[in-house]
């Protein structure tokens, strides 16, 4: 689920505690989290609605001036209606995990995840060329590394998201950089 950059700043601020979204099938579920720029989001619901139920005061709460604009912008839109009601919970933990330098078995434990990439890849390895790629040119654009690995750009980002999970990466306004969390697990790969 994609929200805009303006309204994750009013969901910060607890002015925005909805939003509707058309779908053939959800992307989020009830009780799960969702990770975007401003930190982690707790979906507290996800039900159905019917566009004619909702009201001003529901717009208002997903950011719209009232419900026919909201109505206007969904219009454009195909799918089922929902309304997803949510709130920040806190930072992203993935903050916090990049800044941890791992050793011993954690680090042979992150050695062989990575290697586990390459190794179960039916394209081929990337994960270790990703991380060399991203250490070597940080801060450029996902295209170029994508470009330059052989990969699809959208192929590239989903790889790369998995090394961000693990703390690895982090992702700039432009491109990424390896966290330091990524640049030990590097050097240790590269022995």
């Amino acid at each position: 689920m994609l929200i805009r950059h303006d309204v994750l700043e009013k969901i910060r601020a607890g002015d925005v505690t909805l939003q509707f979204r058309k779908w053939k099938r959800p992307t989020v579920k009830a009780a799960g989290t969702l990770l975007t720029k401003i930190g982690q989001l707790a979906i507290e619901a996800v039900e159905a609605v019917e566009e004619a139920a909702i009201d001003d005061e529901q717009a208002r709460s997903a950011g719209y001036a009232d419900a026919d604009a909201l109505r206007s912008e969904l219009a454009a839109r195909e799918g089922d209606l929902y309304k997803v009601q949510l709130r920040r919970i806190g930072d992203d933990p993935r903050a916090a995990l990049r800044a941890q330098i791992p050793e011993g078995a954690e680090l042979d434990a992150l050695k062989d995840k990575v290697e586990a990439f390459d190794r179960r890849s039916k394209r081929g390895p990337w994960a270790v060329d990703a991380m060399r790629a991203i250490a070597t040119r940080p801060a450029t654009r996902a295209g170029d590394l994508a470009t330059a690995a052989g990969m699809e750009r959208k192929d590239f980002k989903s790889r790369v998201r998995k090394l961000k999970a693990l703390g690895l990466t982090e992702s700039l306004a432009i491109g990424y950089q390896l966290s330091p969390r990524g640049a030990a697990v590097l050097r240790a790969l590269e022995g």
